[in-house]
């Protein structure tokens, strides 16, 4: 599933190429034809982003809410924009641009009363300008799930997803299987401004990147992907201590951490 700075570059990229202009809004895949109908032809007013929902603000107070779950895709090319291929959702396109969306688990037409609820049933979002991170503290200091848990949870922290979860806990050498109630306030306060550090850097270069230069070392990454600390590297040692990597499930997500590093 997408992280909460990939939904962000997706705003920034669609406010630039279709903001401020009218877009015609159609739904090849016919699941969305009629909330597509109601906007088409519009200015997009607004692209924004928050945690991991997308939410397009339409000149009339229309708003296409997308979320992209784990399958979920945009796909841009210039116009003239080719047949569509697949199960194309939704189908944006402007003066110079077009987007096909496919496979999301939300996208649909909704107003500024139920965005407004959206967003007050999550968590604080670190990309948003000037976060207040007091509520996930506050949800974080008075729980016993563990803190591998809660981190996941949208409704404490909006926009973390499983590889910013894993990196963060093992940068911060957090045990994922200590309660919240045992994570010390300064404990937060440095994550949670190291999380806004991090996911900043992932909207500029479209990529996670965790590893700090001093632990640049060891077995490489997945092809392709920036190296890891210790997402996805099950039974590979530790490139700090190189005790070998664990991992479980927890909650429904693979978990993994150093069971060395982290206490």
């Amino acid at each position: 599933m997408p992280e909460g700075h990939t939904i962000h570059r997706l705003a920034r990229l669609h406010q630039k190429r279709f903001g401020g202009a009218p877009v015609t809004v159609t739904s090849p895949q016919g699941r969305f034809a009629e909330a597509a109908e109601a906007v088409s032809g519009r200015v997009l007013r607004r692209a924004e982003a928050y945690g991991k929902h997308l939410f397009h603000h339409y000149q009339g107070g229309a708003v296409v809410h997308v979320h992209l779950g784990l399958y979920g895709k945009f796909t841009e090319r210039p116009v003239p924009m080719p047949e569509p291929v697949g199960q194309v959702r939704m189908r944006m396109v402007g003066e110079e641009y077009g987007t096909d969306l496919r496979g999301p688990t939300a996208c649909e037409v909704i107003h500024q009363a139920e965005v407004e609820d959206i967003v007050a049933r999550l968590g604080p979002d670190p990309l948003r300008r000037a976060p207040d991170p007091a509520p996930a503290w506050t949800r974080i200091s008075k729980s016993r799930r563990p803190i591998g848990a809660l981190l996941m949870d949208q409704k404490v922290i909006a926009g973390v997803g499983n590889v910013y979860r894993n990196e963060l806990l093992y940068r911060h050498l957090i045990d994922p299987h200590r309660p919240g109630t045992h994570v010390a306030e300064e404990e937060f306060d440095a994550a949670w401004t190291d999380l806004v550090a991090l996911m900043k850097v992932g909207v500029t270069r479209g990529k996670i990147i965790t590893i700090r230069k001093s632990d640049d070392k060891g077995m490489p990454g997945l092809r392709g992907r920036p190296r890891t600390y210790v997402y996805r590297r099950a039974g590979e040692p530790c490139r700090v201590c190189g005790t070998e990597i664990r991992t479980e499930v927890m909650e429904g997500r693979n978990l993994f951490w150093c069971p060395t590093c982290q206490v």
